[in-house]
């Protein structure tokens, strides 16, 4: 459970660092790449453990984030997405603490 809480953590501080704009492609390109990839991962840990709920929405993200085919929004609505995105990986993360201790 340590992988999923720390890459967790990792994608919503990069989704957080993502909101100014000051950062060159690359760093979007790789917060693609890294947010998918853990919203992938998590979404099997979550399915393994019957939390359709985060499930769905791990699945969720992982579209959102698709860097193979990029959905394209304007830089306000991907605020909103990162802001919304980073809050769910931060909730995220005591469920896996919950569900270690159980």
């Amino acid at each position: 459970m340590k992988i999923n809480k720390t890459l967790s953590l990792i994608s919503g501080i990069l989704l957080l660092l993502a909101i100014p704009s000051i950062w060159p492609y690359g760093y979007y390109q790789l917060l693609r790449w890294f947010v998918s990839l853990t919203g992938i991962f998590n979404a099997y840990r979550t399915y393994k453990l019957n939390l359709n709920g985060w499930t769905v929405a791990m699945i969720v993200v992982a579209l959102l984030f698709n860097p193979i085919a990029p959905l394209t929004f304007e830089k306000g609505i991907w605020i909103l997405i990162d802001l919304a995105t980073a809050f769910v990986m931060f909730v995220l993360i005591p469920e896996f603490k919950k569900i270690r201790h159980e």
